[in-house]
């Protein structure tokens, strides 16, 4: 069942989603050469801490950390480690949520870290995320969920790929619903699969973590033998995007986006929901 809220509901994961975007911008800038991912974890321990906030990775499923730390060919899932240190060149992508009087938010970046990096690159993670908000602008009343699905996968597949060939779109992980846990039903597919149907109708009081992942090479994956940490089968690099939205009677409010989405949505000629919180 698709868990519907109202708008007190929807105010409190606003509160959630502004503490993930702290975290996101506290991230971003310890995420420099010579940082260790452990290091990050505990700057956005130190956030949520500020915010009386609660971590909703840390124990997820006997996650170890606060967020996910994915370097280069890791898609998703990466426990932050003292060992695995930043280096000049590299592309990181930041998973994190938090909780506030019960209600998630999540959502993640791609970040790149140092300098010299090669224009594929910043390509593919400027796709990933205009991906990410071309589905975050199809949250719209009387749409269903595969429109959401649709809209991302078209707007990869009409990219080109620096050198030639074609994006991965990741296949096994995607984006879900969100709420009072961090994973609810739906499941959002990346792509369109026919099989499954159209989804549920989106109606106010929808709430979506979308997320596309996207390589270099390969769709396909494979879990480590830590049992969380998600690599590429042949080794491209990968990004990750992601934001936590619920469709309101008044258009989409992007509740992990510190300005609600306002400004991305605009230049996609779609008004944002008005803050509950402004």
């Amino acid at each position: 069942m698709v868990q519907i809220k109202n708008p007190e509901q929807i105010a409190k994961m606003r509160e959630a989603g502004l503490v993930v975007a702290a975290i996101h911008a506290a991230t971003r800038e310890a995420a420099v050469p010579g940082a260790t991912t452990k290091d990050l974890d505990q700057v956005a321990r130190k956030v949520l801490a500020e915010h009386d906030a609660k971590p909703n990775f840390l124990g997820y499923g006997g996650f170890p950390a606060t967020i996910c730390t994915s370097v280069n060919e890791v898609v998703v899932h990466g426990i932050p480690s003292d060992d695995v240190v930043l280096k000049d060149g590299d592309v990181i992508s930041i998973d994190c949520g938090a909780i506030i009087d019960g209600w998630h938010g999540d959502a993640a970046y791609t970040a790149f870290v140092g300098s010299g990096h090669s224009p594929e690159l910043v390509e593919l993670s400027r796709v990933t995320e205009e991906s990410m908000w071309a589905g975050i602008a199809a949250m719209k009343q009387g749409n269903r969920l595969v429109d959401v699905s649709r809209a991302i996968e078209t707007y990869i597949r009409r990219q080109p790929k620096p050198g030639g060939g074609k994006y991965g779109i990741i296949e096994d992980y995607g984006g879900h619903g969100i709420g009072t846990e961090m994973h609810m039903d739906p499941h959002l597919l990346n792509y369109v699969e026919r099989k499954r149907g159209k989804g549920p109708k989106l109606v106010p009081g929808f709430c979506l973590a979308i997320e596309p992942m996207v390589s270099l090479g390969t769709p396909r994956t494979e879990v480590l033998s830590d049992d969380w940490t998600v690599i590429t089968t042949d080794g491209t690099w990968s990004s990750h995007w992601e934001h936590s939205v619920a469709l309101t009677e008044q258009g989409p409010l992007v509740l992990t986006s510190p300005d609600g989405g306002r400004a991305k949505l605009a230049e996609l000629g779609i008004t944002a929901a008005p803050d509950p919180l402004a």
